[in-house]
């Protein structure tokens, strides 16, 4: 009788503890008359503090809604707050000192170095090196790209940079303009990118003389340039990684965020976002490369790109492959005239 008594017992004593996490679990999230009236009596003992409704409303889960749409249920989306401390840290953080160094170290290039010259004296006969065409398509995009990249700088570290030095009037103009010069240049500079691509790209294949130059670091730490053609690996590298695959995440995530009427979810844009921050920055770190060198950081550059037109030194010295193709004929000679006052190479 011992054992059965004993066996009695304990399956009261199961039963009781089962009894009581039962009745504990279902008194943890009540709903419906039984959460309200939890919510007056907190009300009496704890004033203000409603922690059950907002454990319920940050739990992301569906509720009822009369507005229709994705999401519509969703009061508040708990990973919206895992993106914006991913934004204002590590993305800003990280990416701001990321283009101060690279700044920094054109600097202190350019200050060591100077401008890259050319070594023999200018023969005063001109080639031409670009089109109208390609210097309008050019133009198009490095404009669209300065305006998405201050635009974008401002609305990335303005609160934190400008904000303390102008104050809140003069920065929330500045915001404003910057958010629609954004919205506004981003479509555009997706459609110049798209013509950009398909004019440069004839020129962008690489070639086995572009491993040397790669391995030299085209003669930048040298006394000589390494020979190249039209473009050198450089270039090429810069219109592979920068222009087409940089460019079009830059564009393609900007479009999800600049219309958000195509009825993407919240998570949708989180990502797009930081995407389009990363990716921006990296393309902001390498075009100051390439800006560096379009204009101060080697003599003529930029105005083979404003006028079209370099001299037989220049290309001789920077471009020895493309000027020996010219001289031996193997790139046809073009047909546009030559601007008044320039000579054409013989």
């Amino acid at each position: 009788m011992s054992i059965y008594k004993a066996l009695f017992t304990a399956a009261i004593g199961a039963l009781c503890v089962g009894s009581n996490i039962a009745w504990s679990q279902t008194q943890v999230y009540p709903v419906g008359p039984d959460l309200t009236k939890q919510q007056q009596n907190r009300q009496l003992t704890q004033p203000l503090n409603n922690q059950p409704l907002w454990s319920e409303v940050r739990s992301g889960a569906p509720q009822t809604t009369t507005v229709r749409g994705r999401e519509t249920d969703v009061l508040i989306q708990p990973q919206g707050q895992t993106w914006r401390t991913l934004r204002n840290s590590e993305i800003s953080v990280w990416g701001g000192w990321a283009l101060v160094v690279v700044l920094l170290g054109i600097a202190a290039f350019y200050w060591r170095k100077g401008p890259v010259e050319v070594h023999e004296p200018l023969t005063g006969r001109r080639i031409r090196r670009f089109t109208l065409w390609e210097r309008t398509i050019h133009w198009s995009v490095a404009i669209s790209f300065g305006v998405l990249a201050i635009s974008g700088l401002i609305i990335l570290f303005g609160k934190n940079i400008l904000l303390p030095l102008i104050g809140y009037t003069l920065f929330s103009w500045l915001a404003i303009v910057a958010k629609y010069a954004h919205n506004f240049f981003g479509p555009l500079f997706l459609i110049c990118l798209v013509l950009f691509v398909p004019t440069f790209i004839r020129y962008m294949f690489p070639k086995a003389y572009d491993i040397t130059w790669l391995a030299k670091l085209g003669g930048m730490f040298s006394a000589k340039e390494v020979p190249s053609g039209k473009f050198n690996a450089g270039q090429k590298l810069w219109f592979w990684a920068g222009a087409f695959v940089l460019g079009l995440v830059v564009a393609l995530s900007g479009l999800i965020l600049d219309f958000p009427n195509f009825d993407q979810t919240r998570n949708t844009m989180q990502t797009a976002n930081v995407v389009h921050a990363i990716a921006a920055t990296l393309f902001m770190m390498a075009g100051l490369g390439h800006i560096y060198l379009g204009t101060i950081g080697m003599r003529g550059a930029y105005d083979a790109m404003r006028h079209g037109y370099v001299d037989e030194t220049w290309a001789k010295e920077h471009h020895e492959y493309w000027y020996n193709d010219i001289k031996a004929g193997r790139i046809p000679a073009d047909d546009d005239a030559a601007p008044s006052g320039v000579e054409r190479a013989a």
